[in-house]
């Protein structure tokens, strides 16, 4: 499933085309967001947002096209009046007079209102975005060891949208790996140095994964593996993926175990 960084990298394709333009035409795929058409018509898109795995399309008379289910929906650009060739059915088309940015298959769309949005449930649920660049280490150290969080384990923690929104299963191996810290520790069970070394990579590993397009692992060894002949799947990780190799760190196995029901890779020795 896609993460923070792959939604953020889709909602900056699609502002690209979008923001700062009218929308000259509306379409959608579903009946019930078919009495919005005409209120969008002539609209100007002014940001593309992301709260986690949802993307907010905002428009300058106050409405917000909201999309989630990145799992199975997936936005086009093209430039008019082309379509991307694909089986999926579209679900939205939001056209100016010379690009169009289109969603296939997703099934949790919705047009809000600023109420609407402030009602939301799944708005109101998430966490902070792991990507919000006003999101900061001491923000996430608080939240660490906030009452409702300080009591779980990291590794099942690091799946809850609630306590970050866009975090997901690569990135929590990436992140705990780099922390030196045991997936089953909980926060109250962490020292200061352990806690803010864990707040410390979070925002370092998801803003590289965003910078980078998907590599965790530092730009010169990522360089490096790279140069040596590794395609992208294999240099772009530290851990994940990567059972039974040696760890880059002191050479010991990586291991693959399971929580929350995910798959999680670690090291044995350096967690």
């Amino acid at each position: 499933m896609p993460e923070g960084p792959e939604i953020r990298l889709a909602a900056d394709k699609v502002a690209r085309v979008l923001v700062g333009n009218p929308v000259v035409e509306v379409e959608f795929g579903l009946p019930s967001l078919t009495r919005y058409k005409k209120r969008l018509m002539g609209a100007t898109v002014t940001a593309v947002d992301t709260r986690g795995k949802a993307m907010l399309t905002r428009f300058d008379n106050g409405l917000t096209l909201y999309s989630h289910n990145q799992l199975y929906g997936k936005w086009f650009t093209t430039s008019r009046p082309r379509r991307p060739k694909t089986g999926r059915q579209l679900r939205v088309g939001l056209h100016t007079d010379t690009h169009s940015a289109l969603l296939y298959s997703a099934s949790d769309i919705q047009v809000l209102t600023e109420c609407g949005l402030a009602r939301h449930p799944f708005l109101n649920r998430v966490g902070p975005d792991i990507l919000d660049p006003k999101l900061t280490a001491d923000d996430i150290l608080e939240r660490l060891s906030s009452a409702r969080f300080r009591n779980r384990a990291l590794g099942a923690l690091y799946l809850d949208q609630a306590f970050l929104a866009g975090n997901g299963n690569y990135l929590r191996s990436e992140i705990l790996w780099a922390a030196g810290v045991d997936p089953a520790a909980k926060p109250s069970q962490l020292g200061i140095a352990a806690l803010r070394a864990v707040a410390k990579e979070t925002l370092a590993i998801s803003r590289r994964s965003y910078r980078t397009r998907g590599v965790t692992a530092p730009p010169k060894q990522a360089k490096e593996r790279k140069a040596l002949g590794m395609s992208y799947g294999k240099f772009r990780f530290q851990v994940f993926g990567r059972e039974g190799l040696d760890c880059y760190e002191c050479g010991t196995p990586i291991e693959r175990v399971t929580m929350g029901s995910r798959n999680l890779f670690i090291c044995p020795d350096c967690q």
